[in-house]
């Protein structure tokens, strides 16, 4: 462990912390130190870098003390705030939940780039978690008509605590996939999902932090075809004839799921992710 300091000061907790999250093996040990402190401190953590010679109380010690101690435990930063920032929303963030991820957030991005703010849609997001999906959707899209559902209880109400946060109004509902009920009535313009899609055999390549506290319910799944095979009769039965589905995908996948809804009769296409991987698929019942 390195030596701590005399005098403990933004500059001090910031080097010291790194040194130590180096040692215990964590994932990005500066970005986490920083992070950890500007919570705290309620400061971005770019301002840091302006105040690095202003003490720390002992109050403010007692406080961050226990979440550097969570964070050498490869707990995920998310978890131990409480929150992280997606899109254009702040979201809830507690165990229970998949923490949500850029490239979800650039799914989001994608979907407001092709729609006319003055548009008018249905949407429906498919096993929502935290509801970052939906939530950022209709903060953007305010006279879009948004609805989610999840299996998991704990999820739906940290998704209604987010829309609720957030000021948006969202319909959610209790639903399985594979034994759908909820909202069957209704046709949709737009149905996204970013479904557990991992194997379960590919856990132990996964990062601590991921595979020891996110919900294994929100990770794996049986199988690529059982997954997304049930994901496209839910939405050939729920969308418009004109409707369009998005869903995020595993980059080692993508192909089996393109020829999967290509042989079942739509317009599909892949785009990739910012790191230039297969992530996403758009397609249209043809």
């Amino acid at each position: 462990m390195p030596k701590a300091p005399s005098v403990w000061t933004v500059l001090s907790m910031l080097e010291w912390a790194t040194d130590f999250f180096e040692d215990k093996h964590v994932k990005s040990p500066r970005m986490s130190i920083e992070w950890l402190l500007a919570d705290v401190l309620d400061v971005k953590r770019l301002d840091l870098y302006l105040i690095y010679d202003r003490p720390l109380s002992s109050e403010e010690l007692d406080i961050l003390r226990p979440l550097v101690k969570r964070r050498a435990a490869h707990e995920p930063l998310q978890y131990i705030t409480g929150h992280t920032d997606f899109h254009n929303v702040k979201i809830i963030v507690e165990p229970g939940v998949l923490i949500p991820r850029q490239e979800t957030e650039e799914m989001v991005a994608w979907i407001l780039e092709l729609y006319p703010e003055d548009s008018e849609l249905s949407v429906l997001d498919i096993g929502t978690g935290s509801g970052c999906i939906p939530v950022a959707l209709k903060k953007s899209q305010p006279n879009w008509k948004v609805f989610a559902t999840d299996i998991s209880e704990n999820a739906l109400s940290i998704a209604k605590k987010n829309a609720a946060r957030n000021k948006v109004d969202i319909h959610f509902a209790k639903d399985d996939l594979f034994k759908p009920a909820a909202f069957q009535d209704q046709k949709f313009d737009l149905i996204i999902s970013n479904p557990p899609y991992i194997l379960h055999n590919e856990k132990s390549s996964l990062d601590k932090e991921v595979k020891n506290y996110e919900p294994t319910e929100a990770l794996f799944c049986e199988s690529t075809q059982k997954m997304y095979g049930a994901l496209e009769k839910l939405s050939s039965s729920l969308l418009h004839s004109e409707g369009t589905v998005f869903l995020e995908l595993h980059e080692k996948y993508a192909e089996e799921v393109l020829n999967l809804f290509a042989e079942r009769s739509w317009t599909a296409e892949l785009r990739k992710d910012y790191g230039q991987k297969p992530r996403f698929l758009k397609a249209r019942k043809a």
